[in-house]
């Protein structure tokens, strides 16, 4: 089992530093209480560093359950009659591994963020590929091949679970932080990475129906922000009376509207309607008393 002392001792270490670091430069400043801003720095280095610790010796503790079973069930029986101390300490290193799992899986249910169900769905994977080099052993005995199984079909259901939780939970939550951004840039930004989020689930299960159906809203919310923003320019140039400007805007936004994901009938009423303000500009053009350009 892999120790945490080398980690906690550098943490410690790079706390100290950062607290002496900031202590003597508030100094040089002029601060009079430069311990407690440096202080407060090198608590949340530690607290940081606690909390990673927390989820790396938790994958490093499956792993190490994992690889010594597979050490234990992928090596070549010598005798027609295996040591059966040997083949219960391999099944129980297999349960201990799939306990370890199901605890973390629980876990992740009532946590508050996604990413603690993106780790559960990395535990499933290895445990998954190191039962796989089990499984192609061929000095397995019929039951314990029978129970590693049994084992990799409940894993596979969490490995499913956890990956479309984690990928409709994380592309809610920045399509709405997309929603209330103000810029234009910032919102389609954001509102890309949760389809990026979609597309990494998608690669693992690409028939997944919720995960399209999803990915399909949030391009037809790219694309509504995208012809929204065209047509506010092409509306403010009319009103200012710069009509062929306008016109080349609207133009924009029917380039974006049949060019990105958008339902058709959405398209269909979109494109006469900005074909109808087009018109009535190039009637506003034709007109003697028109506002200079």
């Amino acid at each position: 089992m892999p120790s945490s002392t080398g980690y906690m001792i550098a943490a410690v270490a790079a706390a100290i530093a950062l607290f002496f670091a900031l202590w003597w430069m508030l100094i040089v400043g002029g601060d009079e209480a430069p311990w407690v801003p440096a202080g407060l720095a090198a608590s949340v280095v530690l607290l940081v560093a606690l909390s990673a610790r927390e989820v790396v010796m938790r994958r490093a503790w499956t792993r190490y359950l994992l690889e010594n079973s597979v050490s234990e069930g992928g090596g070549r029986v010598r005798s027609d009659k295996p040591n059966s101390s040997k083949k219960t300490y391999s099944a129980s290193l297999h349960a201990a591994a799939l306990a370890t799992i199901q605890k973390q899986s629980a876990e992740a249910e009532t946590a508050s963020s996604p990413d603690s169900h993106l780790d559960v769905f990395h535990f499933c994977q290895n445990y998954l590929e190191s039962t796989e080099e089990v499984l192609r052993a061929n000095n397995l005995p019929p039951e314990k091949r029978n129970t590693i199984r049994a084992g990799r079909e409940r894993v596979r259901t969490l490995e499913k679970h956890h990956l479309l939780t984690w990928a409709r939970d994380s592309s809610r939550i920045f399509t709405y932080e997309a929603q209330k951004r103000v810029r234009v840039s910032d919102k389609i930004e954001t509102a890309n990475r949760a389809v990026e989020c979609l597309d990494s689930a998608l690669k693992v299960f690409p028939e997944e129906h919720e995960l399209n159906e999803s990915k399909l809203a949030i391009r037809e919310f790219i694309a509504s922000v995208k012809v929204a923003h065209w047509v506010e320019l092409a509306e403010r140039a009319a009103f200012k009376g710069y009509y062929r400007r306008a016109i080349d805007r609207y133009k924009d936004a029917l380039f974006y509207l049949e060019r990105e994901s958008v339902k058709e009938d959405v398209r269909i009423a979109g494109v006469e309607r900005i074909g109808r303000e087009i018109e009535v500009l190039r009637v506003r053009l034709k007109s003697p008393h028109k506002a200079p350009e």
